[in-house]
């Protein structure tokens, strides 16, 4: 396992655009402290983010997972990337002719998706962990460690998005066209989820059931936007007549859907690497 992890760790640091993309990737991670700093003044209104609580334990487990997540774009094309590389250098058939099975190819590349998604939930763990010591109301050991089912429903949303990457990046050989792929089916998804929910299913909740199947909309449902449970924002709500009504929790059939993709993603790998003429 750690030879196979070596091979594909150094292909990606020994190619300079995949070195700038994970740098800036876990760089901008840290930019999440940066909204502290963030503060408005309009008129008499007055809006300090810090001061609203957005920091608050268990509450920033929520919110620095959920917006640390929209990054994984930087990771996706690195992982599509090494892909193309695999095809366009020849190194696919050069680890196969030096004795690498197809079966052990897929595992290394998994094995990288899981260490990215990894290494990304415990820097956003010290990153919250900082942030939440620093101007947390609320200290307790007890508070500071509850909720931490978003940081695991993190780390699966990204194994999962990082898969269906690497199934695309197989499938398609090419980064661009297998970008491209990802930006088309999230156009699909958006589509299918306003028919179910607007034509063949208004006002109802079986539009949720059926589409909480589809492979991005699973992973975007293990972790719901935080915005909302702000209480400046229930404030604004209760006084124009909006109730909320969204469920924030992590469930465990959300997880188990994403993983059950996950397992599609890299069993379609296999089987594409295993058919196809090299």
């Amino acid at each position: 396992m750690k030879r196979l992890l070596s091979i594909e760790l150094q292909k990606i640091w020994k190619n300079r655009a995949s070195r700038i993309l994970t740098l800036t990737y876990f760089i901008l991670l840290t930019f999440l402290t940066l909204i502290a700093s963030i503060k408005f003044d309009i008129g008499p209104f007055h809006l300090d983010l810090a001061e609203q609580g957005i920091f608050n334990f268990p509450y920033i487990w929520h919110f620095n997972t959920y917006f640390a997540s929209f990054f994984k774009i930087f990771l996706a094309v690195v992982i599509v990337s090494m892909m193309a590389n695999e095809y366009s250098y020849g190194t696919l058939k050069q680890n196969l002719i030096d004795g690498m099975s197809k079966k052990e190819f897929i595992y290394s590349k998994f094995l990288t998706v899981t260490l990215f998604a990894g290494i990304s939930a415990v820097f956003v763990f010290i990153v919250s962990l900082i942030l939440g010591l620093i101007f947390s109301s609320f200290n307790e050991p007890s508070i500071i460690f509850s909720q931490m089912e978003y940081l695991l429903a993190y780390f699966v949303k990204l194994i999962g998005f990082f898969s269906f990457c690497l199934f695309l990046g197989i499938l398609v050989k090419k980064s661009a066209f297998a970008l491209g792929f990802l930006f088309f089916w999230n156009i699909i998804e958006g589509i299918i989820i306003g028919v179910l929910s607007f034509k063949i299913f208004p006002k109802s909740d079986t539009a949720h059931s059926i589409t909480q199947f589809l492979p991005l909309e699973s992973m975007s449902n293990l972790i719901i936007e935080p915005v909302t449970r702000l209480a400046v924002i229930k404030s604004i709500g209760n006084q124009v007549g909006i109730e909320n009504v969204k469920d924030y929790d992590v469930h465990w059939y959300s997880i188990l859907i994403v993983l059950a993709w996950t397992s599609i993603f890299i069993f379609l790998s296999h089987y594409i690497i295993k058919k196809r003429d090299l």
